[in-house]
């Protein structure tokens, strides 16, 4: 993390990632992802466009489909199973984009780290940014040969419903929330069916959007002044949280950037927490 540069050291830019295309130890992921509301297919996108090179990550299959819960994270074993096909090992330097930019990339950004790969970034301007600059695209789908992919799980960052409740009842962390402030407050239904709206006591409000501009991760300055604004003490532990355990790692890309280490996801976010009869529930804007 350098902060004289004033931009964070987990993204690279489209520049950058243009002058590399053809590197062989420069894996790039699409990790495109969109609610329903959005009405984006993402697997259709791809296939009509793609950075050349790059394998398409499917959010939706590369999970736990036992749990009952959206984008649950796979287990070690599954997840090096499904990336070990796309060609990719723990020691390749990966590149992550989604469509609009920080959206659903810093998602799988979070997932490789945790698994264990050490050099993994988000590309600033995601797709539509690539596209709007009128960079390479293709439409040919990589054949990538298998790769061995070693993980090593870090359970550590990765917050349980138990432990959530926990954090709740306790106040043993902070929590950052990236649903939008509707959602938050309650004023908003929640886009999945029999979910009750608001938050978990406690909770600040920091919604996803507010970490980026024009598909690309605000300054250092500007992401420190919007945990300060939204009353997040970075001296602190903090849990992120958000509809399904996708947007939550924006907040997580956005503390890491600043070199906050003290912070978990918690993988079930409000689908969980929100879908059960038995939890707290806040509302309004505290």
């Amino acid at each position: 993390m350098n902060e004289k540069n004033n931009k964070s050291t987990f993204v690279v830019s489209a520049d950058w990632l243009e002058q590399r295309l053809g590197n062989l130890d420069i894996k790039i992921v699409d990790a495109s992802w969109y609610l329903p509301a959005q009405n984006r297919d993402p697997k259709a996108e791809y296939e009509a466009a793609h950075i050349p090179g790059a394998v398409f990550f499917d959010q939706d299959a590369i999970a736990d489909q036992t749990s009952g819960l959206p984008h649950t994270l796979p287990s070690p074993e599954a997840f090096a199973e499904a990336v070990g096909a796309m060609g990719i090992s723990e020691e390749d330097t990966i590149v992550v984009y989604d469509g609009p930019g920080i959206f659903t990339a810093p998602r799988v950004w979070w997932m490789f780290r945790i698994m264990g790969a050490k050099n993994v970034f988000v590309l600033d301007g995601g797709m539509d940014g690539w596209k709007a600059e009128e960079r390479p695209t293709t439409t040919d789908i990589p054949r990538p040969t298998r790769r061995s992919f070693r993980p090593s799980f870090d359970a550590n960052v990765v917050t349980s419903f138990e432990r959530m409740k926990d954090v709740v009842e306790n106040r043993l962390a902070q929590i950052a929330d990236a649903r939008s402030a509707g959602r938050f407050t309650g004023e908003e239904a929640e886009p999945r069916a029999g979910m009750r709206s608001g938050h978990m006591p406690g909770a600040k409000s920091l919604p996803a959007g507010f970490f980026s501009d024009k598909g690309k991760l605000k300054e250092l300055g500007a992401l420190r002044q919007t945990f300060a604004d939204a009353g997040i003490d970075l001296t602190k532990p903090v849990v992120t949280t958000c509809g399904s355990g996708v947007t939550a790692a924006i907040i997580t890309l956005a503390l890491q950037s600043l070199g906050h280490t003290e912070n978990t996801l918690y993988d079930g976010s409000w689908s969980e927490w929100g879908g059960r009869p038995d939890t707290p529930v806040a509302i309004g804007r505290e």
